[in-house]
């Protein structure tokens, strides 16, 4: 299958999920070629008219916009600008993040508004379908210059051939790459460094991927809370439809309905309850999900907006007969919403970690720590703390990178957006929270077992995910090694079927 970037065709989230799952080969559409060419012929044409400096294209960069270039040297300013940038630095980004960066620059430059050469293009795409990764560090871009030093980091290989990329499984010199291929450097011309580096796809993509993990995570969040629900023998009122029909937040009413889809059919949550209202991480999930699913609801269509988009500087504009320099490049629409979207994320491994607590602590017929013989044996005591202690750390990435600025390029740039520290906080949470739903699940399968015991059954939804779990991860009866239990719980969130 092939999937041909198209400007007058929307990229969505979806799309990418299944050019990810299916691995599609990607190519640019005919129209898509002719704009990009059609920009590029008008921008050597505008260079031989335009008597004024054209900034990024007949002059320096930053705070360096007053000083003019000349013709001999604009495909060397190019070249340095690349250079001079790849400052990258802390640990690298994680090669599905590298892919998305190489897919949506393409999709900025097939718009036609970048003066990209056609072959620059299609040499991001071969990165792409060759799987020849440049390696890019997650350190170094204030997200508003575009994201100057993680972009330059990832075009120094892909597009002038120096640097290290990872290729058939190692990291190896990028050189070596080329040779097998057959591949040159090339050659930059007027305003290409600058569109190659100065766009927000570092934070867009790290945004995509946190999308994609965030919606699997609220999906299996209200899987994970209905098997907690039935092992707590908690009561399934709060989650009937004409409660939230009064209240009638989309994400709530979704959730509520998950979680009764889950549990029809289950032997606990029909049996008679003695106790009248459940803990808040049980009885307001509801609130608590559906909050986060309209976060990300909102989220991913500001981030759907920032992917149709070109977000370089200048702009060029062939119909219009027009460079304009603006700040299409400032990454605050998506340092907001990263900051919102971590957040929200936070909050599904907040309230996960409550239900773990509930589950050992010695309620409704459970043993404490869900182990038959506590004392000699710890049982789950440690998976909570571990729970609480990742909980914590995303507590504290949380804070917003989105309110802060440092005045960079000589006072140029004098209020900067940090989306690129709002993009790599988010993704760590997103895992944090991956880690802490697989230790929920680990308590509650412990804690549904003993109800197993009692004689009683849950929902066939519930039963057929425990017994898939089982497969990789057993009952514990008496102590054993729990983080290997603890790993295969996480590997089993990543690979099971969330559709069914």
């Amino acid at each position: 299958m092939i999937y041909h970037f198209n400007p007058e065709e929307k990229l969505t989230l979806d799309k990418i999920q299944e050019i990810i799952d299916k691995k599609i080969t990607l190519a640019l559409s005919d129209e898509a070629k002719r704009r990009i060419e059609k920009c590029r012929n008008y921008l050597n044409q505008k260079m031989e008219t335009q008597k004024v400096p054209i900034y990024g294209v007949t002059t320096g960069f930053g705070s360096l916009c007053n000083i003019s270039i000349s013709k001999e040297q604009l495909s060397q300013l190019q070249k340095n600008l690349v250079m001079s940038h790849a400052c990258g630095v802390g640990d690298e980004v994680p090669q599905d993040v590298v892919r998305l960066m190489l897919l949506l620059k393409a999709q900025n430059f097939c718009f036609g508004y970048s003066g990209a050469q056609l072959q620059t293009v299609q040499r991001l795409i071969d990165c792409y379908n060759e799987d020849v990764l440049p390696v890019v560090y997650q350190q170094g871009s204030l997200g508003a210059s575009g994201d100057l030093c993680p972009l330059a980091n990832l075009m120094l290989p892909a597009i002038l051939g120096m640097g290290d990329v990872y290729y058939k499984g190692r990291r190896c010199d990028v050189k070596e790459v080329y040779a097998e291929k057959g591949w040159q450097p090339i050659e930059l011309q007027s305003k290409e460094g600058l569109a190659l580096l100065n766009g927000t796809q570092f934070m867009s993509s790290f945004a995509v991927w946190s999308l994609l993990k965030a919606r699997r995570l609220s999906r299996q969040a209200d899987m994970v809370l209905s098997l907690s629900l039935d092992a707590f023998d908690g009561r399934i009122e709060p989650f009937y439809e004409s409660l939230h029909l009064v209240r009638p937040h989309k994400g709530q009413l979704e959730t509520a309905a998950a979680v009764r889809e889950m549990l029809d059919g289950s032997e606990i949550i029909k049996r008679h309850k003695e106790h009248v209202q459940d803990p808040y991480s049980f009885r307001c999930a509801p609130q608590v999900h559906g909050a986060a699913k309209d976060t990300i609801r909102y989220v991913a269509s500001v981030v759907e907006t920032e992917i149709n988009s070109t977000t370089d500087n200048p702009i060029v504009l062939p119909d219009e007969d027009m460079v304009i320099s603006g700040g299409h490049f400032h990454g605050e629409p998506l340092a907001m919403v990263l900051d919102f979207l971590a957040i929200a994320v936070a909050e599904l491994g907040a309230i996960s970690e409550r239900r773990t607590y509930q589950l050992i602590d010695a309620k409704r017929g459970l043993p404490s720590f869900l182990v038959a013989k506590p004392g000699l044996n710890s049982g789950f005591m440690i998976p909570q703390y571990a729970a609480a202690s990742i909980v914590s750390q995303s507590k504290q990435l949380c804070t917003p990178c989105s309110v802060d600025s440092i005045t960079s390029s000589q006072n140029q740039e004098d209020l900067v957006s940090m989306g690129g520290n709002a993009a790599t906080k988010c993704y760590k949470v997103c895992e944090n929270t991956e880690r802490v739903l697989a230790i929920e699940l680990f308590n509650a399968a412990q804690a549904l077992d003993f109800r197993h015991q009692e004689g009683l059954k849950s929902s066939p939804a519930i039963e057929k995910m425990i017994a898939d779990y089982r497969k990789s991860v057993n009952f514990v009866d008496i102590d054993e090694i729990m983080y290997k239990h603890i790993h295969s719980s996480v590997r089993f969130l990543q690979e099971m079927n969330i559709e069914n």
